[in-house]
């Protein structure tokens, strides 16, 4: 299997299995893995259970790490690895933030978003794991991540949301939407295979291109 890109985004809401598919992919083609860094961050538990008192900060701490880590591993390119592959793109600060800040707040975060979001390369593929609200917390309850617990189906659907308007504000990049509500990637071969094929073995254009994966 060729590989045609440098840099592999796996994106997709919460719960979705963005990092369980990057770790896949990374371990079975000698990619550098990227994963995101927030199991320490102390405001995500805070944010949780107070979003209101929260959300800047945590949106502040995760634009921090994430700039902080891309800036670091691309930067550093590696000839051991084939690609890069990220479970998480940098714009997702801007879509989360839009989600949980009021109107001023954001108005601020975006300013200061932007200053630094030219400076991080693009993808040559970004993949969004497209899973209905309803199925993903099913997923979120499944892990069993304690500050997750009371995460509701209308911030999900808000998040999905802010995903789609920024696809269709930023029409540059070679976006995949893979609609994987019947699969099981994560412990099915078979299911892992058919998203493998899809990211690696067809030709994508600039802009949004959609694929529904079933099982067969």
């Amino acid at each position: 299997m060729s590989i045609k890109y440098k840099y592999i985004v796996i994106e997709g809401n919460i719960g979705v299995g963005k990092t369980s598919l990057a770790t896949k992919i990374a371990e079975e083609f000698n990619a550098k893995l990227i994963l995101e860094q927030f199991a320490d961050n102390p405001f995500l538990p805070k944010f949780y259970k107070d979003p209101e008192r929260y959300s800047f900060q945590l949106e502040l701490s995760f634009l921090a790490e994430r700039y902080q880590q891309l800036k670091k591993e691309m930067s550093n390119p590696d000839l051991f690895y084939s690609f890069i592959i990220a479970d998480y793109y940098f714009m997702k600060s801007l879509i989360f933030a839009q989600s949980t800040l009021i109107k001023d707040e954001y108005n601020l975060y975006r300013q200061l978003f932007m200053i630094i979001y030219e400076s991080l390369p693009k993808p040559d593929l970004y993949v969004y794991l497209h899973v209905k609200p309803e199925n993903l917390l099913s997923n979120i309850k499944k892990r069993g991540r304690n500050y997750e617990q009371g995460i509701k189906i209308d911030y999900l659907e808000s998040i999905q949301n802010g995903y789609f308007e920024f696809f269709r504000q930023n029409p540059k990049i070679r976006y995949l939407v893979l609609d994987v509500n019947q699969l099981d990637f994560v412990e099915d071969n078979k299911d892992y295979g058919m998203v493998k094929e899809a990211i690696f073995n067809n030709e994508y254009n600039t802009g949004v291109n959609r694929l529904i994966l079933n099982k067969k």
